[in-house]
């Protein structure tokens, strides 16, 4: 997938509050991301990402892999809550302009409630971390893992 508008197809979100611009890999436990940042995002501040704007990527990444499944199956894209977050470690803050690669790995699944792993990485470093805790009621779709 190489446009905004496919990723559209796969995540509920919609601009000007879209954080990842590629779905670069997703299997049954693991889906990466790209994200090039722009002057104007709204979650850039003084020329830097902003933390929420970290958080909701790795957010949107979690969504890219449920709704890649969600739509392998002819099913609508489900609308996830982040429920909880938990050792988030920001490193370091990303400019306007640098692209974001982000991982999102699937740790468990407790009823409606999916685990997440995300790290995301800019310049082949680690910038930021953490574990999400997403809820997706049942009554969205037959399939709820993220």
């Amino acid at each position: 997938m190489n446009s905004s508008e496919n990723i559209l197809s796969l995540i509920p979100q919609r601009p000007p509050f879209v954080m990842i611009d590629e779905l670069l890999y997703a299997d049954e436990m693991l889906v990466s991301t790209a994200f090039q940042i722009k002057a104007e995002n709204i979650l850039v501040e003084n020329g830097k990402f902003s933390e929420s704007g970290i958080v909701e990527n790795i957010a949107q990444t979690a969504a890219a892999h449920a709704g890649s499944f969600s739509k392998s199956k002819n099913e609508n894209v489900a609308l996830g809550y982040i429920v909880a977050i938990k050792n988030l470690q920001i490193f370091s803050l990303p400019n306007i302009n640098d692209k974001l690669l982000t991982e999102v790995k699937i740790v468990n699944q407790i009823f409606d409630v999916t685990i997440i792993e995300g790290k995301v990485f800019c310049d082949n470093k680690l910038i930021a971390q953490c574990e999400m805790k997403i809820f997706v009621p049942s009554n969205n779709s037959d399939n709820n893992q993220l």
